[in-house]
């Protein structure tokens, strides 16, 4: 199904992230996740896709695994790195005969061991050059780009980054997916001055539950200039073992999803880490029995607003 279907149907949309394994065992994990969150009916799932030939075609096995084995709708990560575009129109053109309807659009971080990005020759500088290339080749493919609540670590001017967000939004991106945050005043003033910018595509919530200290650690370590909310790093200082830790990151997180559709979110996306554990423990507390049966208890709480 179209993204912008999906969107259009599920308010809030619900959705989940996995990213390819590399291993026979790691599969085995991935597989069991999905069977444990695909209960959840998710509004749709998307894979992640890495800078390397090898990871690349890990993520079209897992899409189209996922796109014939399931009735999940698939989003599928397409990055500038690394590629021509000869290369990308291939890619685009076996996910098309796949059934792919949707794709995530990014510039992508520099392979492994450079320090910047840096565009092959025929390649695409900005994903916004990307979701142009996608929109003139395959314009019935829904295109989804990313945005920063706090900022992106490549744009410290505030102003221009919104102009980016805007170019790729007037490119054809049919709507924007967020780095995952912990304060939402950071998400709430984002999707302000969006809209200030005139942007009018759905913002959807990246939530990414903090489940261990040596992921806590690696968040920190990403350069993507992520806000630790005081309140949180104290709560996770008391936590006696990484049980604990996840107990803290989980009720955090629940509650910025509770706030988050108590504002009206057009959606909230899980980045999982190919576990299922964190997610499914944010819906139990939420009393929610899947994304389907919360899309409906929401449209009747509103009919009585």
């Amino acid at each position: 199904m179209h993204i912008s279907k999906v969107l259009k149907e599920n308010h809030p949309s619900l959705s989940f992230e996995f990213f390819p394994p590399k291993n026979e065992e790691a599969s085995k994990n991935l597989f069991s996740s999905i069977k444990d969150l695909t209960a959840l009916k998710p509004s749709y799932v998307s894979v992640t896709y890495g800078a390397g030939g090898s990871t690349r075609q890990l993520t079209h096995e897992l899409v189209v695994k996922l796109q014939k084995e399931t009735n999940l709708t698939i989003v599928s990560h397409l990055t500038c790195t690394g590629s021509t575009r000869d290369e990308i129109l291939q890619i685009l053109t076996k996910y098309q005969a796949s059934g792919i309807e949707n794709v995530m659009a990014l510039r992508g971080d520099p392979p492994k061991g450079e320090n910047s990005f840096v565009p092959v020759r025929d390649g695409f500088t900005t994903a916004g050059e990307l979701v142009a290339f996608i929109k003139k080749h395959f314009p019935a493919l829904g295109v989804g780009v990313a945005g920063f609540p706090e900022g992106h670590p490549d744009t410290p001017n505030r102003l221009k980054e919104m102009e980016y967000l805007k170019l790729k939004v007037d490119q054809g991106a049919d709507y924007i997916c967020t780095q995952f945050f912990f304060d939402n005043d950071d998400f709430y003033d984002f999707c302000e001055r969006a809209q200030f910018a005139g942007i009018r595509v759905p913002i959807i919530a990246g939530i990414m539950p903090v489940t261990s200290r040596k992921g806590l650690e690696r968040m920190a370590g990403q350069a993507l200039g992520v806000h630790f909310p005081a309140k949180l790093l104290r709560a996770l200082s008391r936590a006696a073992d990484d049980d604990y830790v996840e107990n803290v990151g989980v009720h955090w997180a629940t509650e910025q999803v509770r706030d988050l559709i108590d504002h009206n979110v057009r959606g909230v996306h899980f980045y999982t880490l190919n576990k299922s554990r964190a997610t499914l423990k944010i819906y139990e507390t939420l009393g929610v029995r899947n994304s389907e049966s919360f899309k409906d208890e929401i449209t009747n709480l509103n009919a009585f607003k």
